[in-house]
């Protein structure tokens, strides 16, 4: 059978919305249902029909993420990928992400991005880990900081409420989001997610709450966090759980990160998704106490080799002929020559022999400075044809750093 795809208007919104809660297997409160659907792109909206039927969905959100170097590139935020159950194996799900990979295309996005539900999905149609998150637990007894922290004595702690301070949030989030490839910029729809604090978003713990490294020139970093309030025989063991940190110098996220592991009544902070090279590992002066789990963050698929190799900074000089293969995307399949230097990047296809050939997948998981490359070659999952290519090329695609996109989309 063929189920034609379109995307939906608003008024189909509460049939889009059935496939989402049917796949995913939850309810959503009426608020965060509403709040989805303010913040929904429709025109970029999917759905395939079985008569009247919506049976499969999937979306975009627009917005621009960093790269390696500090730039800002187009890119297409993939999500709500869902087939209802009485639906799978029917080719629905391929049939709405090739036609998704090729609407990105036309707009002149070279990336899209996304957060896989099931990990597994996603490689069959390009996307590639492309970065890798930590979850922490720090027991506060044991949080000492080594002896040269940094310090400034201008910094201080403010305490205040989120909600009146979303414009200080703002502000410095654009700051130093360039900093670190895979941050996007957020716009209205994702700051209302950040700051979002009705009772369904708390799961037994407190309100948001929020401090602010300030000194007499203004705001210099902040966190997010809750706590949930635990009391075993009258003695407190409190668990702050940590939402977002971010800062624009040592100092303030140093400072930050101590009043949270220093608040009375508290044994444990936990923060569900941090970058892999999260500065706290190496602030702490004990970092066997800090339990540390690591998981996936950002899948990256390259729709542009052309567009996304040269858009990029690289840490190296380099100087190879690339053999993509992408069955998805006939436009990236065939030879590429990247030239770049710390002056700037070239992508341009050529007839040269190749020097290395690989699956654009791996573009991918290399692509925000992941260093994937050689590990892939030992593994057997691309062909080297000039010794040593695939190291040069690895040397100059990783990053510091390291990627991380810091909020689910």
């Amino acid at each position: 059978m063929t189920y034609p795809i379109r995307p939906i208007t608003e008024a189909e919104y509460p049939a889009y919305s059935s496939v989402l809660t049917e796949a995913f297997g939850w309810t959503p409160h009426p608020d965060q249902r509403a709040r989805w659907q303010s913040g929904t792109e429709f025109d970029r909206t999917l759905a395939a029909f079985d008569g009247d039927l919506i049976v499969g969905v999937t979306g975009i959100y627009t917005f621009s993420m960093s790269v390696p170097g500090g730039a800002d590139l187009p890119v297409a935020g993939v999500t709500a990928v869902s087939v209802l159950p009485s639906h799978r194996r029917r080719g629905i799900l391929a049939s709405l992400m090739r036609r998704q990979l090729a609407d990105v295309h036309e707009r002149g996005e070279p990336l899209a991005a996304l957060y896989a539900s099931e990990s597994v999905i996603y490689g069959r149609f390009g996307y590639s880990r492309a970065a890798d998150e930590l979850y922490l637990s720090i027991p506060t007894h044991k949080a000492a900081f080594v002896r040269n922290a940094p310090v400034d004595p201008a910094l201080r702690i403010k305490v205040i409420a989120p909600a009146d301070h979303r414009a200080d949030f703002e502000a410095l989030y654009e700051r130093v989001r360039a900093r670190r490839p895979g941050q996007y910029a957020r716009n209205d729809h994702f700051w209302g997610a950040v700051l979002a604090d009705e009772e369904y978003h708390r799961h037994g713990a407190s309100d948001l709450r929020g401090i602010l490294a300030v000194d007499d020139s203004g705001v210099r970093g902040y966190a997010l966090f809750r706590v949930r309030s635990n009391w075993n025989d009258g003695v407190a063991a409190n668990e702050v759980q940590v939402n977002e940190v971010y800062a624009t110098d040592p100092a303030a996220y140093a400072l930050l990160w101590r009043n949270l592991l220093d608040r009375d009544l508290t044994v444990t902070v936990s923060a569900w998704g941090r970058p892999v090279d999260d500065p706290l590992t190496q602030l702490l002066a004990d970092n066997r106490q800090l339990r540390a789990r690591w998981g996936d963050e950002l899948y990256v698929r390259v729709v542009d080799v052309e567009k996304a190799l040269a858009a990029r900074a690289y840490a190296a000089p380099v100087d190879v002929v690339i053999d993509v293969t992408d069955d998805l995307c006939p436009w990236n399949a065939r030879r590429w020559r990247l030239t770049a230097d710390v002056s700037g990047a070239e992508c341009k296809p050529t007839e040269e022999e190749a020097d290395l050939t690989l699956p654009v997948v791996s573009l991918g998981a290399a692509y925000l400075g992941k260093d994937a490359l050689q590990a892939q070659l030992e593994a057997g999952l691309l062909a080297e044809h000039t010794a040593g290519a695939v190291r040069q090329l690895a040397a100059a695609m990783a990053w510091s750093p390291k990627p991380w996109a810091g909020l689910v989309f």
